[in-house]
């Protein structure tokens, strides 16, 4: 994956979160999912997705010699910021068994 697309998602999506919380505060980014099932189903859908990413993460920390637990934590606390800064700060020739590449 490339940095200059990873830097760029950051950015959009910095701003974008930024607006929400300016908006709608922390919580009530959260709270607005509780009002529809629709909402809640994506609430849900970005759980799902986010562990899915962790067992990766997991994984792949483990394969490259990594300390996973701070990407996990910031993952819980910050959503997808966790997981775009891990790929922004990975080395690029990180063991191309850890991408199921061989």
């Amino acid at each position: 994956m490339q940095r200059g697309l990873i830097v760029v998602t950051l950015i959009l999506f910095g701003a974008l979160s930024a607006a929400a919380l300016r908006h709608h505060g922390y919580f009530g980014i959260f709270a607005l999912h509780f009002q529809t099932f629709g909402g809640m189903q994506v609430l849900i859908d970005l759980v799902i997705a986010l562990i899915l990413v962790m067992v990766w993460m997991w994984r792949d920390a483990k394969a490259t010699g990594r300390n996973v637990w701070p990407w996990i934590i910031a993952t819980l606390a910050l959503g997808s910021f966790g997981p775009l800064v891990y790929l922004l700060t990975r080395k690029p020739d990180a063991g191309s068994q850890a991408d199921g590449v061989r």
